[in-house]
């Protein structure tokens, strides 16, 4: 049997996925209307790419995501759609512009 070593930094870097987890569910979750869970995941990498200036529960992360349009990934902008988050005409314009159509 082979035991695992715990170290400090084995702590911290299990502390820092911890905090970046929770910060993953509290992502874009200001102003009106929060973004479930599913949402906020699958826009994670778009957020880091492009918006992680800001606070993930700040409105300026909310008005920095809104303000990619067709630069967000399909991923991201699908689970967007899903939640009304995006209007049709919003997934047809990323549509034409990605080369979905």
């Amino acid at each position: 049997m082979t035991l695992k070593r715990i170290t400090t930094s084995s702590i911290v870097s299990s502390v820092s996925l911890s905090v970046l987890a929770l910060s993953l569910v509290s992502l874009m979750s200001a102003e009106a209307g929060a973004v479930s869970s599913r949402a906020k995941i699958a826009c994670a990498k778009d957020y880091y790419a492009h918006c992680r200036a800001f606070s993930p529960n700040s409105p300026e992360t909310r008005q920095c995501m809104r303000s990619l349009g067709a630069k967000l990934s399909a991923r991201c902008m699908t689970a967007l759609a899903a939640e009304g988050e995006v209007s049709e005409r919003d997934m047809e314009r990323y549509a034409q512009a990605n080369g979905w159509r």
